[in-house]
């Protein structure tokens, strides 16, 4: 594993919400275009089969894993001979989570991942993951994550430390105007926060964004991909579309970059064991 380079495709798309259906078919069509364009793995945003402001309409749109959409994930998956990463709401029993599901190129279900951070009112709605994922693959070690858990660089850091190869972030980034106004928040400075994370842990990264207005809050899009140097391979503006890029996991390749770029050895974890914890 990890000695060929692949095609990974991220999908930026406006859900519309609560059309299953819909999406479903956007999600495979925008699969199909990666796949003609080479691509074996495709990323889709966080919760691209229902969209995502959707409040007290969760339980009606939650849906247990297996289930009838992740069945259609992996069909989508299977007939494009690709991987698929794609954002889904999750029911277990009366607890509900913000998910992404792994499908394989022969349709196999190989990871369900539950979004460990919970941003402002999800908090309402869904119920914390436990667990990291880092699932090996034909084409290497994928690390999954979901919008929010980005901002922590510890927790990038651990999926780093776990395996992860290439870490791949389904997400919705939201703004008003007043974020927009009066704090700058844009999808410049989301491509940044994908680039930091690659540059520090020397790693892939990849971030499929939706796009799109849904009454005061606009989706950032800005999906791209970026390489353990942190330079964009791949990169869109606000508008939908599919966008695709070259990643090379080969050790003998990243090690040019890597004799350089020193950071995870030069780390001294020894000096930083209890700092920001509480003392109680």
């Amino acid at each position: 594993m990890s000695g060929n380079p692949f095609r990974t495709a991220v999908v930026q798309m406006q859900p519309k919400l609560g059309d299953v259906q819909s999406n479903l078919e956007v999600i495979e069509a925008s699969s199909r275009q990666a796949a003609d364009r080479g691509a074996t793995l495709v990323i889709v945003p966080e919760l691209a089969t229902t969209g995502y402001l959707l409040d007290e309409r969760i339980a009606e749109l939650a849906e247990t894993i297996p289930g009838a959409t992740s069945a259609r994930l992996r069909d989508i998956a299977r007939e494009n001979s690709v991987y698929l990463v794609c954002g889904i709401i999750e029911r277990d029993g009366g607890r509900f989570f913000n998910t992404s599901v792994l499908c394989s190129p022969d349709g196999e279900l190989l990871a369900v991942y539950r979004k460990l951070h919970l941003f402002s009112s999800e908090k309402s709605w869904y119920s914390l993951g436990s667990e990291l994922c880092v699932v090996e693959t034909e084409l290497g070690k994928i690390g999954l994550t979901v919008c929010y858990d980005l901002i922590f660089p510890e927790y990038i850091r651990s999926l780093t430390l776990a395996g992860a190869e290439l870490i791949v972030n389904c997400t919705n980034w939201v703004t008003n105007d007043y974020q927009t106004n009066e704090w700058g928040w844009s999808g410049e400075q989301v491509q940044s926060l994908v680039r930091t994370r690659a540059l520090e842990n020397g790693v892939y990264v990849a971030m499929a964004d939706c796009t799109g207005v849904a009454g005061e809050w606009r989706s950032l899009g800005h999906s791209c991909i970026a390489s353990p140097s942190g330079r964009l391979l791949a990169c869109l503006g606000e508008e939908s579309g599919v966008a695709s890029a070259t990643v090379d996991l080969d050790p003998e390749y990243l090690s040019g970059w890597r004799s350089i770029a020193t950071y995870l050895p030069d780390r001294r974890p020894e000096l930083y064991k209890g700092i920001g914890q509480s003392s109680e």
